[in-house]
């Protein structure tokens, strides 16, 4: 049991991104459909957000200071000091209808990213990695809703979510780059009518996912068994990542898009960003390397 709350009412309608600024000292995640890119601090509780010009998947802390963005139609850097959005570029071979969905880095400030077929139909998502302002594909494709990658604390293991398939998938890593894609965790066997979104690792090596349509987070062993679900007080559970001073925070954010009024009754405080005391604590994330 954990004593999970509702720590900021953003009323997001795909809450997605979450992560933690150590260098800030404050939580950023995004609104996709709202094109908002939020941040919270819970020393004093202050927060707001940023439009972005476009859809957005996924903001990550670089070395610079600004923040790397995942749009629908690219890169972008982001200054927080004038919160303004500067594109770098588009990603090479994405059709149009595809968005960029969900990120992390590697511990050598690599950029892992996945799109996705914007109306959740076609299979036409792929995963990418961002290094040092070279793009290139890297990991599974032929994907309708991608989620992920997320990397262990030593770099030798990334996850890859298969969200539509109710799959996760891990695959060895090196410095030199990524193996084949295999098996991981079959979540629609322990969650029929949920879907696995935003995956992350602890500092133990076990993966928590967000549960879309699950009100839940779950946690995995290494070898993909599940070790134990905590409860949220939300339908549609996207991602949750490791924060505080000492990573022992979880937030977690969630999603309304496709909830119906008595959906919004039953769960009145969806689309909030929700905070827990993590049972394992979680790592210190590295920057993402701009060149």
């Amino acid at each position: 049991m954990a004593d999970v709350k509702a720590v900021l009412p953003a009323e997001t309608k795909l809450g997605e991104g979450v992560l933690w600024d150590a260098q800030r000292q404050v939580v950023w995640f995004v609104d996709i459909k709202r094109h908002r890119l939020w941040h919270f601090d819970p020393a004093n509780g202050s927060n707001s957000y940023a439009e972005a010009p476009e859809q957005i998947g996924w903001a990550i802390p670089a070395e610079t200071g600004k923040l790397l963005c995942g749009l629908k139609d690219g890169l972008y850097l982001f200054d927080p000091e004038t919160a303004s959005f500067e594109k770098l570029g588009s990603v090479p071979g994405e059709p149009a209808t595809n968005r960029l969905n969900d990120a992390c880095t590697d511990p050598w400030g690599r950029v892992w990213f996945g799109s996705m077929d914007d109306g959740e139909a076609n299979a036409s998502g792929r995963f990418y990695i961002f290094d040092r302002g070279d793009i290139r594909a890297a990991g599974p494709q032929g994907i309708t809703i991608t989620n992920g990658p997320a990397v262990n604390a030593t770099g030798d293991r990334i996850y890859f979510t298969n969200t539509s398939e109710q799959k996760i998938m891990v695959a060895d890593l090196s410095p030199r780059g990524v193996g084949e894609a295999r098996p991981f965790a079959d979540t629609g066997a322990l969650f029929p009518a949920a879907y696995p979104d935003g995956p992350v690792v602890d500092a133990e090596g076990y993966v928590w996912t967000g549960l879309y349509l699950g009100s839940k987070v779950a946690r995995f062993d290494l070898d993909g068994k599940l070790d134990t679900t905590i409860d949220i007080p939300a339908r549609d559970v996207t991602k949750m990542a490791f924060g505080g001073a000492d990573l022992s925070t979880a937030y977690v954010t969630s999603a309304t898009k496709n909830m119906e009024p008595a959906d919004m009754e039953k769960y009145p405080a969806a689309g909030s960003l929700f905070a827990f005391a993590a049972p394992v604590a979680g790592f210190a994330q590295t920057r993402a390397k701009l060149g």
